[in-house]
């Protein structure tokens, strides 16, 4: 799990729904803006992943089963780390290796804060180097996005996930879903988001 706070707060903590689960779950901080720029928290959030691969074995997990998940700002990070290959590859891991990608209400456009870093209002839509949607590409990752209510969520949430949706499709992805939580704020969203994760989780022990 990658922590959520516009990657300028927020902190750690493992979500009482994946506690006594029999999964392993790794959660994680990384530096934010405006104590660093970007692509400092991306690389933080990569360095973390690249741990989980090299060291979930010894806690009883399995590198074949990692699966990246985060709120908001984890989600966005979750898309970054498992589309653009380059972040992983550092560490020689590739990121197509990533079981799942389960981002939680994560932009698909270049992330607010970012553009925030370089003096763009968050309503002037940006899809560069730093957005998801510009490592639309057909080997990735199974991808499950999940937004809440469309009416309810954040500036375009919904739709730039739905973008991001058509986009992988059209890229050739055969493997992307979306599921909007109807009634779900932006928040509130998290909560039964955790309960999909899960069962999404299971999946892979069959």
């Amino acid at each position: 799990m990658v922590s959520r706070g516009g990657i300028t707060g927020g902190n750690k903590f493992i979500p009482e729904k994946l506690k006594e689960q029999g999964i392993a779950v790794v959660t994680v901080n990384y530096r934010l803006s405006p104590k660093v720029k970007c692509p400092v928290y991306i690389e933080d959030a990569a360095a973390a992943v690249a741990w989980t691969f090299n060291n979930i074995e010894k806690y009883g997990g399995s590198k074949e089963k990692i699966v990246v998940s985060g709120h908001s700002a984890g989600g966005y990070l979750t898309s970054m780390l498992g589309l653009d290959k380059h972040y992983l590859a550092k560490y020689a891991i590739d990121a197509n290796n990533i079981a799942m990608l389960i981002p939680f209400s994560g932009h698909t456009i270049t992330h607010f804060t970012v553009r925030k870093e370089r003096g763009i209002p968050g309503t002037q839509a940006i899809i560069d180097e730093y957005a998801p949607l510009y490592f639309v590409r057909p080997d990735a990752p199974p991808l499950l996005l999940i937004t809440g209510d469309r009416e309810l969520e954040m500036l375009g949430r919904y739709e730039e996930n739905a973008y991001m949706y058509r986009m992988m499709k059209v890229a050739g992805h055969t493997n992307t879903r979306i599921m909007e939580l109807d009634g779900f704020n932006h928040g509130e969203m998290a909560s039964p988001a955790l309960e999909v994760l899960l069962k999404e989780i299971s999946v892979l022990d069959k």
